[in-house]
């Protein structure tokens, strides 16, 4: 099969089938009743988001042991080093482990973050080695740590228990760490296997506070008020919105509306200009999770960390300013290196799309990588010069249909040392390998990419949840829909779509790129309709446009008006 890419190609739109809404509540709004049918929601038991639909942390497999660890360490006054990573989930899982411990009775507990220029990710012996100079007696990993067999041996020659947290994928041989929870590692029976790190950690310290309870500590903490990092972490790191994680990304953006929030979280909206009121999944995974992200992409995740931390806000307040300043450098860097690879993957006749150059940032790799995968709907890896002389960092993003962490276990399987280290998940992974073998690497890329996805898996299709009549596009379906979330992976928001009449059209924004619509609606209204980055697919007013959209609400000195966030245009 010879498949060429010449441009980005064209999404079809197709509808969502419809599922079935019987059994669900009368009283729903309509138009949620089929978007939670088409989502799969059919029982009533489904939209419950209360805490007592949480599933129990006994049936995570090692919670135990790492309970009797961490109750233990507390009442010997252990120091207790928190190992992180550097990235959203790894930062508000360090946090949630410095909080919850001190809260639960911990009287040292301190934490270390890789650089990743210079580390490397997970709990490396250099990692350890830095632990230990801080006085660790237990090393807890947070969203790393399940391929960490030389950190681990290096902390238990070093005379350090080791508790591991993390969510990742096991690869073929499990470190020896004295405990390790992981809803993924073998033989574990928790039924959902999509916690973040963060969620993973949380999920911990409600097994400690039990044992304490059970020695007669007291009831200890409210952990729920950790449930607004919780969110911010499992949003960002998108993974799949179970109802599991629905109900902790519920409870976490219900205390940020009403400001049961830490500091932290609150100056990072206030830097962005988000109001908290309306905080939404949204703004956790596209406004807040990039400003986290952007310290462990160009600096030292550190910064995010201490934001998260921090007491109150004249503390928080300039360590959010700094993570924004950083945030907007992170997207110069990727608009340059989108563009540059933009230039590269046009054109070419891979499938599986490799791309390189020796002036890219290694922090912003990934995000060059999930450009190209939306914009040629092929899977796609954009690999950076490492500070480790000769080698290669690279990060990769998927389509539905190859898993790209098993891509990468295969190729090296097969080519044994090519790959000098790699991890991850199904729609996204890293590695490090020889400058040298790029070209060896590319090839072994494409070819499993091509034995794996055939024609129809490269067809780019948006799913929408089909028209909305007069009755239905109004203000009231876009307040139920902002109340019915979260939205997010794996429970998408809903996309609808349909064809108006376009009254204006004008540019908007200092660069011309975004465009701002009036549109006539069924029934004969008028709304407004913004489409960011649309400059290249502008209609003119008096033409018909065939629009995909989300449903809005622009919120202006007190008042709420309904508007259309277009997705996707096309002349009608």
């Amino acid at each position: 099969m010879t498949l060429r890419v010449t441009a980005p190609a064209a999404a079809q739109v197709r509808r969502r089938p419809l599922g079935d809404s019987a059994a669900l509540p009368a009283g729903l709004h309509p138009v949620l009743r089929r978007v939670y049918a088409a989502r799969g929601v059919g029982q009533p038991s489904e939209l419950d988001l209360g805490l007592s639909g949480l599933l129990p942390p006994q049936t995570l497999r090692g919670i135990e042991r790492a309970a009797e660890l961490l109750a233990g360490a507390i009442a010997r006054q252990l120091r207790i080093v928190i190992a992180a990573d550097y990235d959203a989930d790894g930062a508000t899982a360090c946090a949630v482990a410095v909080l919850g411990l001190r809260a639960l009775g911990a009287a040292q507990v301190g934490y270390v973050v890789p650089n990743r220029f210079t580390m490397g990710y997970g709990l490396s012996p250099p990692l350890v080695e830095l632990a230990r100079a801080r006085g660790a007696q237990l090393l807890v990993t947070v969203d790393n740590g399940i391929a960490s067999v030389a950190g681990v041996a290096a902390a238990q020659a070093a005379g350090i228990q080791v508790l591991v947290t993390d969510h990742h994928l096991a690869g073929r041989e499990l470190p020896a760490a004295d405990a390790i929870v992981n809803p993924n590692q073998p033989g574990c029976g928790f039924q959902s296997k999509h916690l973040a790190g963060v969620g993973v950690m949380f999920y911990v310290l409600t097994a400690l506070r039990a044992r304490l309870r059970a020695q007669g500590a007291g009831n200890g903490p409210n952990l729920a008020e950790l449930l607004d990092l919780v969110a911010l972490g499992t949003v960002a790191d998108v993974v799949k919105l179970d109802h599991n994680n629905r109900i902790l990304v519920a409870q976490g953006i219900a205390r940020i509306r009403t400001g049961r929030t830490r500091p932290g979280v609150l100056a990072l909206l206030e830097a962005a200009g988000r109001a908290r009121e309306f905080a939404s999944a949204a703004d956790l995974g596209f406004v807040l999770g990039p400003r986290l992200n952007a310290a462990g992409r160009l600096d030292d995740m550190r910064a995010g960390i201490e934001c998260l931390l921090a007491e109150t806000a004249e503390a928080a307040r300039p360590l959010a300013k700094a993570l924004d300043a950083m945030n907007r450098q992170r997207r110069e860097i990727e608009t340059q290196m989108r563009d540059d690879a933009v230039a590269m993957a046009d054109g070419s006749d891979a499938v599986g799309v490799c791309l390189f150059d020796p002036d890219w940032h290694e922090g912003v790799v990934g995000l060059v990588a999930a450009r190209i995968k939306d914009r040629l709907h092929r899977p796609a890896i954009a690999f950076a010069r490492a500070a480790e002389a000769g080698m290669l960092k690279g990060s990769g993003r998927s389509i539905g249909g190859l898993h790209l962490r098993d891509v990468l276990a295969a190729i090296d399987v097969g080519q044994p040392g090519l790959i000098a280290r790699f991890g991850g998940h199904a729609m996204a992974a890293g590695m490090t390998l020889p400058e040298a073998g790029l070209p060896q690497f590319e090839a072994a890329f494409d070819r499993h990419c091509r034995l794996l996805l055939d024609a129809s898996a490269l067809e780019q299709w948006i799913e929408t949840d089909g028209e909305l009549n007069a009755a239905e596009l109004k203000l009231e379906t876009a307040l139920a829909l902002d109340r019915a979330g979260p939205w997010g992976q794996g429970f998408p928001e809903p996309r609808f779509e349909g064809s108006f009449e376009v009254l204006e059209m004008r540019p908007i924004g200092a660069d011309g790129r975004h465009v701002k619509y009036r549109l006539r609606v069924p029934g004969g209204g008028v709304v407004e309709a913004p489409d960011f980055n649309g400059a290249g697919r502008a209609v003119p007013a008096g033409s018909r446009a065939a629009l995909v959209y989300r449903l809005g609400i622009n919120r202006f000195r007190g008042t709420e008006a309904l508007e259309l966030h277009i997705e996707n245009l096309q002349p009608a």
